[in-house]
């Protein structure tokens, strides 16, 4: 039996319990694909990562779900960098690169939150319907998120959706998920979120960073930017007694970077 460093980490908050939690193992070189998928059916939180030494960035991460290994994930690109700086795994700077399957990605550090700029986004349209959404696209961050916007927060905080017609959904297309939004009527933030991947053993995801990141670019395809501004604060998670908050950057070419806060909340060994 061997053991490693382990650190599970609240992302896009600032106060314990109200953020998205991360599980993250600190030094998992000696780890299997089987063992890292085993942990985080274990952990069972929406994901697990595993930071790894990288030849060609500062870490490498590994981002799995309970059923999946994934290309990227907002919440877990965060909460990790957050871990690996407090660690001492990487060095501390204003700039870090990640390499993880979708690429090499870069993370910035400004008033104590951390950003990543996601992947490209790959869009296309949706042959179906679902009756509480407007406008579907299907969109490919690494997760892929089928996006469509309500009519209003009470609407979207009333909403209550059929996740096994969910998951059938999204398994017709192809997608991890259904992400629905709706202007905020607030000023704290513009707009509120939801996410929901039955199909992958996640009824609903608490702040969901690669859902927001489909959402920027639902709103740069559609022409809706101007109605939320190229920089905005949404909120998500209130229907399960979080408060997150992730600020949104769509940049000029037409990139996407997501950021928060984020603040470890258990800390200790992992006995492999």
């Amino acid at each position: 039996m061997t053991s490693t460093a382990f650190k599970q980490v609240d992302v896009f908050t600032g106060k314990p319990f109200y953020g998205n939690p991360v599980a993250v193992v600190i030094g998992a070189a000696e780890l299997e694909t089987e063992d890292m998928q085993r942990i985080a059916r274990w952990v069972n939180l929406s994901e697990t990562t595993f930071l790894l030494p990288s030849s060609q960035a500062d870490y490498r991460l590994r981002i799995f779900t309970p059923q999946q290994e994934l290309p990227f994930a907002g919440h877990p690109t965060i909460g990790s960098a957050h871990a690996a700086l407090e660690a001492g795994f990487v060095e501390k700077k204003k700039l870090l690169r990640q390499e993880c399957a979708a690429g090499i990605l870069e993370l910035n550090f400004e008033d104590e939150r951390i950003f990543v700029r996601g992947p490209e986004a790959r869009i296309t349209d949706v042959r179906r319907t679902l009756p509480f959404a407007k406008k579907l696209l299907r969109i490919d961050v690494g997760p892929i998120w089928i996006v469509g916007e309500m009519a209003d927060a009470d609407e979207l905080s009333a909403l209550k959706p059929d996740l096994q017609a969910i998951g059938a959904f999204t398994i017709d297309h192809e997608a991890t998920g259904v992400t629905v939004f709706a202007p905020s009527g607030e000023k704290q933030a513009a707009m509120h979120v939801r996410s929901f991947a039955p199909a992958h053993g996640i009824p609903e995801d608490p702040v969901c960073g690669s859902g927001n990141l489909a959402v920027a670019h639902y709103l740069r395809q559609t022409n809706g930017l101007k109605r939320f501004g190229e920089r905005y604060i949404a909120r998500q998670g209130m229907q399960m007694g979080r408060d997150g908050r992730v600020h949104v950057r769509v940049e000029d070419d037409g990139g996407v970077r997501i950021g928060g806060r984020a603040v470890t909340c258990m800390e200790g060994t992992l006995k492999i």
